[in-house]
C-alpha cells in the first residue's frame, strides 16, 4: 500500500454522510447562533443535511454552476450563481484566448442549467432567508473553488450576519484564496497534495436530484422522519361523556411585530375546565393537524380546554426558514398565552403546552420565557434539540413522548432529558414511528398527555387560595 493510500485510510471519509457528521462536530459552536445551512448541489447537499440536522438548523440549497470551457466542459473558466453572480477564471481565459462570443455561449449554457436546477429545487418552496442570520455554506470538497466563490458572493449580497464556508476537505491554496470571501472557512482536511476530492472518500458516488429533493423536504414528510406531513381532513374525535360535545369556535390572535397580522386558532372549552392546553404543530402542519386534533379531542373529553393555533401567518408560511425559526414560533405561543389571559372565561385556567415535532422545540423555548405561567409541557415526537440554548431554563414539568422506532428523534430526546433541570420524564411508546400511525400508538400518546396535564394543571385561583 502506498503512503498516500495509507493517509486516505486514516483521514478520509466513508461517504458524504460520514463527512457531514464529522463536519457537524466541528461546527457545533455555531448551534447557539440559530444558523441556516445551505448545501451546494448536488454533492454538497448530503453533507449539509447532516450539518443542519446536528445544529437544528433549516436546510436549503444555493445553486451555483461551473462555466465549462468550449470543447472541454470539465475545465472551469468561471462560475455563476443565483442572483446573477458571475466569477471568471482570468488565468484560464488568458491561456485559452477565448473570444467574447465564445465566453458568452459557454456562460449561457451554464445559466440554462442553473435555471433548470432552480426550477427543480424551488418549485413549491421559497428560498430560506439568510438576512441577519449566521449562514453556513457546505460543499463536499474544494478543488479550485470557483463555484464556492460564486455562491459566497451571491450570499454576501443577501446580507447575512456571518458567512461561513464549511467543507470536509479542501486544497490549502483554495482555502486561503476563499478566506477573503467569507468570515470563516472551516475545513477538516487540507492535504498536500490535494489530488481529487473523490480520493478522500471511500464512496463518492454521484448524488441524484431525487436525493437532493428528499433531503430538502420536497419528499413526503414521513420520509424526512422529523416533521409532520401536510394536514389531511380531521378524523372524528371521541364523544364527550355527557353527550354534549363542547363548542369549538375560531378565534383571531394579534401577532406582535407583524402590523395588523393575526394568526388563527380553534378554541374548545368544556364546562368546569381546570386548565387549557395550547397546541404547537410541527413544521409541515397547522392547527388542522389530525394527530393534534385527535389528542385535543381526548383532552376535551377529559374536561380540559384546548387552543390549537397556526404558528405562522399566510405570508410567513411561504418561506421554509420560518418553520424552523424557533424563537419566532415561541413568540407566537407567548402571544397566544397573552390572548388567553385577556379572556374572562380563560384567565383563571391553568395553562400547558402540547408540542409536536418542531412545535415541541417552540413550546420548550416559550416555557423558558414564560416561567411559572406554564404549568406543564408535553412533547409528541418532539425536537427539543431546537430549543437547546434554553432547555436549562425550563421550569415547567415536561413529558417527552417518543416512538420506540423513531430512533433519530429518540436520541435527540434522550440528550434533551439530560439537559432539563425541571421535573421531566421520557416515555417511549413501543412499536411507534415518528407519526404514531401504528394502531393504538396515538391512543397511548393521548393517555400519557391527559395523565400529565391532570397531574400538573390546576386553576390559578385555586393555586392562589390553596
Amino acid at each position: 500500500m502506498s503512503t498516500a493510500r495509507a493517509m486516505y485510510r486514516a483521514d478520509g471519509f466513508r461517504d458524504r454522510r460520514d463527512a457531514g457528521r464529522r463536519l457537524a462536530r466541528r461546527l457545533a459552536p455555531f448551534a447557539g447562533e440559530r444558523p441556516v445551512v445551505l448545501g451546494l448541489p448536488r454533492g454538497g447537499v448530503p453533507v449539509a443535511a447532516e450539518v443542519a440536522r446536528a445544529l437544528g438548523a433549516p436546510l436549503d440549497v444555493l445553486v451555483a454552476r461551473k462555466v465549462g470551457a468550449p470543447g472541454n466542459p470539465e475545465y472551469g473558466i468561471g462560475a455563476i450563481a443565483e442572483d446573477g453572480v458571475r466569477v471568471l477564471n482570468e488565468p484560464a481565459l488568458h491561456m485559452l484566448q477565448l473570444t467574447p462570443e465564445e465566453l458568452e455561449r459557454a456562460t449561457a449554457r451554464a445559466e440554462r442549467e442553473l435555471r433548470e436546477r432552480l426550477v427543480r429545487y424551488r418549485t413549491g418552496r421559497g428560498a430560506v432567508q439568510v438576512k441577519g442570520r449566521t449562514t453556513i455554506v457546505v460543499d463536499d470538497g474544494l478543488a479550485t473553488g470557483g463555484t464556492a466563490r460564486a455562491a459566497l458572493r451571491a450570499l454576501r449580497g443577501r446580507d447575512p450576519a456571518r458567512l461561513i464556508l464549511a467543507v470536509p476537505v479542501g486544497a490549502p491554496e483554495t482555502i486561503a484564496a476563499l478566506a477573503g470571501e467569507c468570515d470563516e472557512v472551516v475545513c477538516l482536511l487540507a492535504p498536500e497534495p490535494m489530488r481529487a476530492i473523490g480520493y478522500w472518500y471511500e464512496d463518492f458516488g454521484q448524488t441524484t436530484d431525487a436525493e437532493v429533493l428528499a433531503l430538502l423536504g420536497a419528499a413526503p414528510a414521513a420520509a424526512r422522519g422529523l416533521d409532520d406531513p401536510p394536514d389531511s381532513p380531521d378524523p372524528p374525535g371521541p364523544p364527550d361523556p355527557s353527550g354534549r360535545p363542547p363548542a369549538r369556535r375560531e378565534v383571531q390572535i394579534a401577532v406582535a411585530g407583524a402590523g395588523a397580522e393575526r394568526i388563527a386558532g380553534d378554541l374548545t372549552v368544556p364546562e368546569q375546565a381546570p386548565g387549557i392546553v395550547v397546541f404547537a404543530h410541527g413544521s409541515g402542519s397547522s392547527r388542522h393537524s389530525p394527530r393534534n386534533r385527535d389528542v385535543a379531542g381526548r383532552l376535551n373529553a377529559a374536561g380540559v380546554a384546548t387552543l390549537l393555533i397556526d404558528l405562522l401567518t399566510t405570508e410567513e408560511e411561504r418561506w421554509r426558514a420560518n418553520v424552523f425559526d424557533i424563537e419566532l414560533l415561541a413568540g407566537r405561543l407567548a402571544a397566544a398565552v397573552r390572548w388567553v389571559r385577556e379572556q374572562p372565561e380563560l384567565m383563571a385556567l391553568g395553562l400547558g403546552f402540547f408540542g409536536a415535532s418542531t412545535g415541541a422545540g417552540a413550546a420548550l423555548w416559550a416555557a423558558a420565557e414564560l416561567g411559572e405561567e406554564v404549568q406543564a409541557v408535553v412533547s409528541r415526537g418532539g425536537r427539543p434539540d431546537l430549543a437547546a440554548p434554553r432547555l436549562h431554563e425550563v421550569r415547567s414539568p415536561t413529558l417527552l413522548i417518543v416512538g420506540g422506532h423513531d430512533r433519530v428523534v429518540l436520541d435527540l430526546n434522550r440528550q434533551a432529558l439530560a439537559r432539563l433541570s425541571c421535573e421531566a420524564r421520557l416515555e417511549i411508546v413501543p412499536g411507534a414511528t415518528h407519526l404514531f400511525e401504528e394502531p393504538g400508538t396515538l391512543d397511548a400518546v393521548a393517555q400519557l398527555a391527559a395523565g400529565w396535564f391532570a397531574q400538573h394543571l390546576s386553576r390559578r385561583d385555586a393555586v392562589a387560595h390553596g
